[in-house]
């Protein structure tokens, strides 16, 4: 049976002020109304069934997740106790699937998002179904189209065709150094994508790749499985889920697995407009714009003699004036104000940390 998972569970920090770690970026309702764990769901309309549909995000936002998701049933939910990064997120939730069904093959989104037109998605994410089923060895990723050389998205290098329009990976490189990266993009199309971090396996095979490549998190992740449909499930998973390794599925199991003659990595490219929301001025390319090109998120607004700033309000009757300001970022809130260099962006997660410590968790 067909089933996905959503992990939800990122912090947001290059998003603050509005992203805090009680709300975070994935579930505010900053994208025209909806939060982007909506959007997400909403993308699976006619592809899987909201019943096979999972949400991996932290225990103390499950509240709020299932007021914006309604449809999520009970044992939809995978609460993380604390983050342990993305192998434990899609190693979770392959464990528990696989107790329930074992033949599962199951997709993994990201809340992070904006994927166009849906109807293409949904159709690339069934080949992608269909090529998991008629390959059962098979780790299969959706690559997306390079526009420059981005050192913060894994990449992949293309190799034979293996029908559904995939290409086998022959070579997963995570997070490369710019020189490299500007040499990926300059051998051309067709022959490198950016990893977008969606993928579709059979959860016997993930499982079987977790055992071989991160053993420690294997029988950790085995251990809560086994606990999760008993009354032990929270007492298990606050003892064993806080000492899984922490590393990134990217790391743990997909670079290794394409070195791997007894596991096929494959990736179907996916061409359409993709947009991860991590930092704001991603965020302003959401947003509508003036003549100018500012991005406006703000309810009450005026800028003058201003070009290329984003000005964005949580506060519906907060005034943001601008006058002669160009290619910042201003970000209002109730108790913190950011203005930054739009060039400057990366900074905001540090800043994020430098304000817990001075100022206290009440602001992050």
């Amino acid at each position: 049976m067909r089933y996905a998972m959503i992990m939800a569970g990122g912090r947001g920090t290059r998003l603050w002020p509005m992203s805090r770690d009680a709300a975070p970026k994935q579930i505010l309702p900053f994208i025209n109304g909806k939060n982007l764990l909506q959007i997400a769901a909403q993308r699976l309309e006619g592809l899987v069934p909201p019943a096979q549909r999972y949400v991996c995000a932290a225990t103390q936002h499950e509240a709020m997740i299932r007021q914006g998701l309604p449809e999520l049933g009970p044992d939809q939910f995978l609460g993380e106790p604390c983050g342990r990064d993305t192998l434990n997120a899609v190693g979770l939730s392959a464990a528990v699937i696989a107790r329930r069904d074992p033949a599962a093959v199951i997709a993994v989104f990201t809340a992070d998002h904006i994927i166009e037109p849906e109807e293409q998605f949904r159709a690339i994410v069934a080949s992608g179904f269909e090529l998991a089923e008629r390959l059962p060895d098979s780790l299969i990723t959706f690559g997306i189209t390079p526009t420059h050389a981005a050192t913060g998205y894994g990449y992949l290098e293309l190799g034979e065709e293996l029908g559904q329009g995939a290409r086998r990976v022959a070579q997963f490189k995570e997070k490369p150094a710019a020189a490299t990266a500007a040499a990926y993009v300059a051998a051309g199309p067709g022959r490198y994508l950016w990893n977008s971090g969606m993928f579709v396996w059979r959860a016997a095979t993930l499982l079987d790749c977790l055992r071989r490549y991160a053993p420690q998190n294997y029988e950790g992740l085995q251990t809560i499985a086994a606990a999760w449909d008993t009354p032990q499930r929270q007492a298990v998973l606050n003892a064993v889920y806080p000492t899984l390794p922490k590393i990134s599925v990217d790391f743990a199991i997909m670079e290794p697995a394409s070195r791997d003659p007894a596991v096929r990595v494959a990736a179907i490219p996916m061409p359409l407009r993709w947009l991860d929301v991590g930092s704001w001025p991603a965020f302003a390319q959401t947003c509508p714009q003036d003549a100018a090109g500012n991005a406006l998120a703000a309810a009450k607004h005026l800028l003058l003699n201003s070009t290329g700033t984003l000005v964005a309000s949580s506060d519906p009757n907060h005034l943001v004036v601008t006058v002669g300001c160009h290619n910042l970022l201003i970000i209002h809130t109730p108790d913190a104000t950011l203005v930054c260099a739009a060039d400057q962006a990366e900074a905001i997660k540090e800043v994020q940390k430098q304000v817990a410590e001075q100022f206290g968790a009440q602001y992050v």
